[in-house]
C-alpha cells in the first residue's frame, strides 16, 4: 500500500485553498483551442489552449484529500441549473479562487437543485483573503503579517515607521453642532 502513495504523491496539488461547501468559486481550467472555436477557413487551431472560467457554488465535496477528490459547482445560466464536477488535483485546471463563503448547515447542499427565489440564498459568511505572511513594499522595508489578526507586528527599516508618524491622521466625522461650535471659537 505504501508503494501506491509513493506513486501518486508527485501528482497531487499543493496549491489548492480550502474548499468548502457554501463556496462560491471561480475554476480556471486550460482547454485546447481546437474544441472551442475553428479558423475561418474550417480547420482546426493546433497548439493553442484557452482558459474557460467556470463561477458557481460548490454543492458537494467528495473523497476528501485523496487523488480522487472532487468538487460539484453549480451555477444558474438563463433560469437552467448548469453543474460540473471537477477533479481537484487534474492537471488541466490552472487554478481555483475562492469569491466569497456561505454560512451552511449540511455538507452537501443538494436542496439547492429545487430551490427558487428567497430559498436557494445562502446567507453570506465573512471571508478574509489569505493574506501573505511578508509584505514587501519597497526595496528596504519588509513588513511580517501576523497569521490571526492581518497587522503588521514588526517593520525592518526604522525610516518607514518614522514616516508612517509624519502621515496626517484621518479626522473623525463631525455633526453639525460640533462644526458650529468649532467655527464660532476661531
Amino acid at each position: 500500500m505504501k508503494k501506491v502513495k509513493d506513486i501518486i504523491k508527485p501528482f497531487l496539488r499543493k496549491d489548492l485553498p480550502d474548499i468548502k461547501p457554501g463556496d462560491t468559486i471561480k475554476v480556471f481550467q486550460k482547454l485546447p483551442a481546437s474544441i472551442t472555436k475553428k479558423s475561418t477557413a474550417g480547420r482546426k487551431e493546433k497548439g493553442k489552449e484557452r482558459i474557460q472560467v467556470f463561477e458557481g457554488v460548490v454543492i458537494a465535496r467528495k473523497h476528501g484529500k485523496e487523488i480522487g477528490s472532487t468538487i460539484t459547482v453549480r451555477k444558474v445560466v438563463g433560469g437552467i441549473g448548469v453543474e460540473r464536477i471537477f477533479p481537484l488535483h487534474l492537471p488541466t485546471i490552472e487554478k481555483i479562487e475562492i469569491v466569497r463563503r456561505s454560512k451552511v448547515r449540511r455538507a452537501k447542499l443538494y436542496y439547492l437543485r429545487k430551490a427558487k427565489g428567497k430559498r436557494a440564498r445562502l446567507k453570506r459568511k465573512e471571508f478574509i483573503k489569505s493574506i501573505p505572511k511578508e509584505v514587501k513594499l519597497s526595496d528596504k522595508v519588509v513588513v511580517k503579517q501576523e497569521e490571526s489578526e492581518g497587522k503588521p507586528a514588526s517593520v525592518k527599516d526604522s525610516s518607514f515607521a518614522e514616516a508612517s508618524k509624519d502621515r496626517p491622521t484621518v479626522k473623525e466625522e463631525t455633526s453639525g453642532e460640533e462644526r458650529k461650535k468649532e467655527n464660532t471659537e476661531e
